[in-house]
């Protein structure tokens, strides 16, 4: 190792700290904005964690001058077994992205009135709770409706807080 792989490794650390301390401050922000709850903070957290943290991998790999095509051949492999074996979750998948989309960019929060509207089946009632899989609703006959995340980002929502 040399002097300059560990001030660019150090350097690495610090945009990595920095970046997640901004996402994380963002989160904590959007949370206090949309009266969403802690604890879907936290997971939104956690994925922005783990993503920035095999970035941070990727790179401190290159710094430190490991050879491409061994790190090639071992990125692939995994993500060939992880592709096999998320191809069976792949809903799960989904309905995670999907609620990070829906975290971010949707524009109804906990406890607005909302209408999803369906050509089948409609469906009304408030918010009571966005988690990492589904959104429930609290309907006026005090029922609980758990909609899938993927289900709920494709339908048209009538908000009518």
């Amino acid at each position: 190792m040399t002097e300059i792989q560990m001030i660019e490794a150090g350097i690495t650390i610090l945009v990595y700290l920095l970046i997640r301390f901004i996402t994380h401050r963002s989160i904590d922000t959007m949370v206090l904005n949309q009266k969403a709850t802690k604890t879907r903070s936290k997971v939104v957290k956690k994925v922005i964690n783990f993503t920035l943290l095999l970035v941070v991998l990727a790179v401190l790999t290159s710094i430190f001058g490991v050879d491409q095509s061994e790190l090639a051949v071992f990125i692939s492999s995994v993500f060939t077994i992880l592709g096999i074996a998320l191809f069976a979750q792949w809903s799960i998948l989904s309905n995670i992205t999907a609620g990070v989309i829906i975290f971010f960019n949707h524009t109804v929060s906990l406890d607005d009135t909302i209408s999803i509207i369906d050509k089948d089946y409609e469906v009304e009632g408030r918010i009571s709770d966005i988690g990492l899989l589904f959104v429930v609703l609290k309907t006026k006959e005090n029922e609980q409706i758990s909609i899938p995340n993927n289900v709920f980002i494709q339908k048209m929502v009538k908000n009518k807080k």
